[in-house]
């Protein structure tokens, strides 16, 4: 792995400004991006996290604009910060998995993701757009 610069505290907390800059004050943020953040902020990024967040950076920072992560590395399922939960840009579910926080909840939400992604594109391969009703309602 290449060496990555030293970044100081001031460093950190100037792309952070950036980010949220450019990502409407962070609401355009994944929650694990916003999160990410928020330890670059709080001066609690080890080495690693450093580096993830210089990628955020390069990710918020290129000419077309931010491009949130997928859930759970799903394609073209995404989720915001109040847990709406995205296919191709159109809300599909609402998930509180991680307000609760019960006992195997990021389990349970991976599954959930993973029964919400399959929906779609079945949807999708039969034609007919993805949206809160259809997925909801399994049609």
């Amino acid at each position: 792995m290449a060496h990555l610069p030293v970044l100081t505290r001031d460093q950190l907390i100037e792309m952070a400004i950036e980010i949220l800059r450019v990502t409407n004050d962070g609401d355009e943020l994944s929650p694990q991006d916003l999160k990410l953040v928020e330890l670059a902020v709080n001066n609690r990024l080890d080495s690693e996290g450093i580096a993830l967040f210089q990628e955020l950076y390069g990710n918020a920072a290129k000419a077309e604009g931010y491009t949130k992560s997928y859930l759970f590395q799903i394609e073209h399922l995404t989720i915001d910060q109040q847990g709406f939960v995205y296919w191709r840009g159109s809300i599909v579910e609402h998930f509180d998995h991680a307000l609760w926080k019960q006992a195997g909840w990021k389990e349970r939400m991976l599954s959930d993701a993973q029964s919400v992604a399959a929906r779609c594109r079945d949807l999708e391969l039969r034609g007919i757009r993805p949206n809160v009703s259809n997925v909801l309602n399994g049609h």
